[in-house]
């Protein structure tokens, strides 16, 4: 081991020992509780270091100095999915989560990338996401290779293999781009359709607002045919989840506070979230900001605030829906179910669709393998996770596969993909499958 290796590994172990919560780590009893809920120790065969108390035994390891903070403790805190599915199961109530977003941030501060890597992880970490902006310049060359007639040469040439195999089939699953055009003129303000019933603010978000701009538009409707009045503020950014997930928090904070100023500026009965991603680092910015004064309690008041779009639409109601006899399943977001705890309400959306059929899947409260970047850094165990997935939604016999985040839904349509089964299947946000059922349903009240 260098000089400096051993210096870095000497200034993980403090960190841990300084910044760790000892605590929560003394919190878990090892009873075994996460055990069946662990989508990486069930892949593994049951393997104890990839489980969440063995995870929590190795980060204690390190604070005790009893182990060293190598490559083996590095990659198995990598493995991890984060999908937090471990905490509804734990009796002690561990916030896992929150351990292993400090681990992961100790050890990101002191890893040394290679060139490539420094380069990807800056340009998006610090140059893309944070900046509205630069979002709508990268979507509109995305739009520009769809619609150029690139993509096609690209696919026909099987240049998109470059990147891979997974990358390439994540390509083929993209939706289509919005035009620089569409993009312009974002709407601040949407009125109810009738009598107002809640005045709710929209958090927009950065992927959601581009590459997925047409789910936030059906977002928008659904809100308006719910009558809630809308106002979407132009000051927001990107929640900075990917950024807690990544070792980046301080990025991530610094995201959080303009998203607080941003949504302090009105009055509005909730804080209305579209990706269960997203929702899930909003309603914890308290958390996010714990040790800044300054901060906690405009976090705390931001967080109470926050509603996913199904429990909204579920409170308030939708008109009659209605869509062409079909079966459904639903495929739970991780961070919607365990940290947002929503489950019941996207299922009694779905199931009070007339013509629906609604079958539930075995373990849709596993994790489907996206994971935010998780799906690109850990490739084969993201689609060893999601084969087994699609073996569950082939039992189902369904046609349509609903989610309730951008990333499952991608990883959801690379399922579909990877089976062949384009023609007979496919996977759409919630949102999306809810606008054409009320439309649908309006359709048919107008026909009667």
């Amino acid at each position: 081991m260098s000089v400096e290796d051993s210096k870095r590994k000497t200034q993980i172990v403090q960190d841990f020992q300084s910044k760790m919560d000892y605590d929560e780590l003394l919190n878990c009893m090892r009873c075994g509780f996460c055990l069946p809920s662990c989508p990486t120790y069930i892949e593994t065969g049951g393997d104890e270091a990839a489980s969440p108390r063995g995870r929590i035994a190795l980060m204690k390891a390190v604070v005790d100095g009893k182990m060293e903070p190598d490559k083996d403790f590095e990659d198995q805190l990598s493995l991890c999915l984060g999908c937090r599915a471990c905490e509804p199961a734990c009796p002690s109530g561990v916030k896992y989560g929150h351990l292993l977003e400090e681990a992961r941030d100790i050890l990101q501060a002191k890893k040394k990338h290679s060139l490539p890597v420094k380069f990807v992880r800056r340009f998006f970490f610090d140059q893309v996401f944070p900046h509205q902006n630069r979002m709508r310049t990268l979507n509109s060359l995305m739009w520009f290779y769809q619609k150029s007639g690139v993509q096609k040469l690209a696919r026909a040439t099987n240049m998109t293999r470059i990147a891979g195999k997974n990358m390439s089939t994540m390509e083929k699953v993209l939706p289509a781009i919005p035009s620089p055009l569409k993009m312009k003129n974002r709407p601040e303000h949407i009125e109810a359709e009738g009598a107002v019933k809640k005045k709710v603010a929209f958090f927009s978000g950065c992927l959601m607002d581009t590459v997925f701009m047409e789910t936030n538009d059906a977002t928008l409707y659904l809100l308006k045919k719910a009558n809630c009045e809308v106002v979407i503020p132009q000051t927001q950014n990107c929640c900075g989840a990917l950024h807690a997930h990544s070792g980046e928090k301080d990025t991530a904070k610094e995201l959080a506070k303009k998203n607080i100023e941003a949504f302090e500026e009105g009055d509005f009965d909730y804080i209305i979230s579209n990706a269960g991603g997203c929702g899930a680092l909003l309603v914890e910015y308290d958390y996010l900001l714990k040790e800044e004064p300054v901060w906690k309690d405009r976090a705390k008041a931001f967080s109470d605030k926050v509603m996913d779009i199904t429990e909204i639409l579920y409170d308030a109601g939708l008109p009659e829906m209605e869509l062409d006899p079909q079966v459904v399943t639903y495929q739970d977001s991780c961070h919607l179910r365990n940290v947002m705890r929503t489950a019941a309400a996207p299922r009694k959306l779905l199931q009070s669709i007339k013509g629906v059929t609604y079958m539930e899947m075995k373990e849709a409260d596993q994790c489907c393998g996206s994971a935010g970047t998780y799906n690109i850094i850990e490739q084969e165990m993201s689609m060893q996770i999601l084969d087994h997935k699609m073996a569950n939604v082939e039992k189902t016999e369904a046609a349509t596969i609903v989610t309730a985040n951008p990333g499952c839904l991608l990883q959801m349509k690379a399922g579909v993909e990877r089976e062949g089964k384009r023609d007979s299947m496919r996977a759409v946000h919630i949102v999306d499958l809810l606008a054409e059922a009320v439309k649908y349903g309006e359709k048919s009240l107008q026909k009667a």
